[in-house]
């Protein structure tokens, strides 16, 4: 590595708007560079703030392989939490940059909203809390989540500590992945099984796998159809595993009971018709974005620039 001070440029907006990471980040690297608007960034404004960059510290703004040939001082990427879809890993390679990210970081952030989304659903509580504000006072209590069967697709981090989280409820968990998850099934309890047996029984479906060519609109309209009537969807993972239209008639039609979702197919989501729906529970992306997640991201992020950089 070189003498001078490596340039660090640092694009997701929750680590700029954290002061503590920020001074954390500039103990190390005085030269870093932070994205002061709310959003992330993209196209040439993406390329214009990494132009003189000797690193990035990158959330989820598109790094393509147009992006990457614009930016012949990029030697290395810092993953700001763990997804990775963004990101044109082949391309990166080619060029020669090197990227560095540390799983589960998040982990619990994420299970935690998940729970939120079954509690929550099961308890009518997004439909009550609206319809409380319109003035009405419907009572409506719902059902316990405790002695449901849940089905978790991806066992990674997320999947296995939402697992963890369900202990005390009881709850009858089937799980399927690509790896083998057996010992942690027996540890917990947990039985891996076929997707198809998983759809249809399960009392509430919940996703957490990355965003892949295999798992894209992995939820579709055949798979809605299979699922009960009286089921729960559950996404945390990332907005295209689910078919958006599919789901949407799915809800109105009766289908499934309900969804809750944190990711959408576009984001910020701009089809009101879809987001207004009485049985769907929403929130803006926010699964990772806890005060404790984002300083275990933002500092993970840190480590593996400093690590790179012998510092």
């Amino acid at each position: 590595m070189d003498e001078r001070t490596p340039k660090i440029a640092v694009t997701p907006p929750s680590f700029c708007k954290s002061q503590l990471l920020k001074t954390e980040l500039l103990g190390h690297f005085p030269n870093a560079v932070f994205n002061e608007k709310d959003g992330y960034l993209s196209g040439s404004e993406l390329v214009d703030f990494l132009m003189d960059a000797d690193a990035a510290l990158i959330g989820r703004d598109p790094i393509n392989a147009e992006l990457i040939r614009s930016l012949p001082k990029l030697r290395m990427i810092a993953k700001y939490g763990v997804g990775l879809d963004n990101l044109d890993q082949e391309a990166l390679i080619r060029a020669g940059v090197e990227l560095r990210v540390t799983s589960g970081t998040n982990r619990r952030s994420v299970a935690e909203l998940a729970l939120g989304f079954m509690i929550g659903l099961c308890h009518n509580m997004s439909s009550g809390s609206e319809q409380l504000k319109s003035g009405n006072w419907h009572r409506d209590g719902g059902q316990e989540l405790s002695g449901k069967s849940i089905g978790v697709i991806g066992c990674g981090n997320v999947g296995q500590e939402l697992i963890r989280l369900l202990q005390p409820f009881q709850c009858r968990v089937w799980v399927r992945d690509i790896a083998d998850r057996s010992e942690f099934c027996r540890d917990f309890g947990a039985v891996e099984t076929g997707l198809d047996e998983i759809i249809e029984e399960v009392d509430i479906l919940t996703l957490h796998v990355p965003l892949t060519e295999n798992t894209e609109n992995l939820i579709d309209k055949s798979v809605l159809k299979k699922m009960k009537s009286s089921a729960f969807l559950v996404n945390t993972s990332r907005g295209r595993v689910v078919h958006q239209g599919d789901l949407h008639h799915a809800l109105v039609a009766g289908e499934i009971a309900g969804a809750g979702l944190d990711v959408f197919w576009e984001e910020p989501p701009t089809e009101s018709e879809f987001l207004r729906l009485p049985n769907l529970m929403v929130t803006p992306h926010i699964g990772g974005n806890a005060r404790e997640a984002v300083l275990a991201m933002g500092r993970a992020a840190i480590h593996n620039l400093v690590e790179y950089f012998n510092l």
